[in-house]
């Protein structure tokens, strides 16, 4: 056989051998690599990899280094990106329903945010596809808890201080408590704290964790506000042009990535609180004066966010409720 003949040979037993050109996926994150959300999104990505065999390559880009976390959701709707993912809540402005995991005080544990969601995912998963957005997975953060730099006992304490903001929720909370938002990505926050831009945050133990916070603030209260959820989503038009033995395979991931997340959120709570600790922070529960002013913040909230959200809001209070 001639050297041609080889050649050609083993070129064509290499392309039967080879899966077909893989479809490389860009996969934008807002939070730090070695947060748990982007590290579940990793491992889903490698799912997702050979569970396609190789015919779908998802690179994930995280800590906002692709796209800002506010421009996530965007970039997923005008097919920028195939895939990315985002905390909803910071789009309440299209829809009041993107909501409703920050309502403060419905749901106050991982059962109860489990069921919340439940609830919520039909009419949730309806708007998405109005926006060409099909959603694939979905994890929450640990509980909400309120950092500053000194002590705070009540809602009387807040007053003036710059509180970083992240969705509508997190802004309404500032205002009701007399504090001064400041909108600032999870990217932006070391900065912002250690250049004096903001002073507080209502966020969970993972984010002052990964972004080290002992380092300018002091103080974390732990008062299980909610447990926001970050979503994966794809861009509709691309989804309908996977096949449908990957489209199997894609959601087999991502029914693993939901669970393992929960998992890991639920795993990364105390472990984050007692970072917290280590680095110099006080650590704990909220005193009852300070409970009671922000439950009666939480109740004018969520009346704010029923009228808002009209009948479909009602709707998942109710189905919620009832289970």
């Amino acid at each position: 056989m001639s050297k041609l003949t080889t050649m050609l040979a083993t070129t064509a037993m290499i392309a039967v051998a080879a899966p077909a050109l893989a479809e490389k996926w860009d996969m934008p994150m807002a939070y730090s690599a070695t947060n748990f959300h982007s590290e579940n999104g990793v491992k889903f990505a490698d799912c997702v990899r050979e569970g396609t065999g190789g015919a779908i390559d998802i690179t994930v880009h995280a800590s906002g280094s692709l796209f800002k976390g506010a421009d996530i959701k965007r970039a997923i709707q005008t097919g920028q990106v195939p895939i990315g993912e985002r905390l909803l809540s910071g789009h309440q402005n299209e829809n009041a329903i993107f909501g409703f995991d920050s309502v403060p005080f419905l749901a106050t544990s991982y059962d109860a945010s489990a069921k919340l969601f439940e609830a919520a995912k039909p009419k949730l998963e309806e708007i998405l596809a109005d926006q060409n957005l099909t959603l694939l997975y979905s994890v929450p953060w640990p509980p909400q808890g309120l950092y500053f730099k000194k002590e705070v006992n009540s809602v009387a304490d807040m007053e003036g201080v710059k509180f970083r903001s992240y969705n509508n929720a997190t802004a309404r909370l500032a205002e009701l408590a007399g504090m001064l938002p400041v909108s600032i990505e999870a990217a932006e926050i070391s900065q912002a704290f250690a250049t004096g831009v903001a002073d507080s945050m209502i966020s969970s133990g993972a984010t002052g964790y990964d972004r080290k916070v002992w380092e300018s603030l002091t103080h974390f209260y732990e008062v299980d506000a909610w447990l926001p959820y970050n979503h994966v989503m794809v861009n509709s038009d691309v989804w309908g042009g996977v096949s449908d033995d990957n489209k199997s395979a894609i959601m087999a991931c991502a029914t693993t990535a939901a669970a393992d997340g929960l998992e890991a959120s639920k795993a990364y709570t105390q472990f984050t609180l007692n970072g917290l600790r280590e680095g110099g922070m006080t650590v704990g529960p909220a005193g009852d004066k300070l409970v009671s002013d922000l439950q009666e913040i939480g109740a004018t909230m969520t009346s704010e966010w029923l009228e808002a959200a009209g009948d479909d809001g009602a709707a998942i209070v109710d189905s919620f409720k009832a289970n």
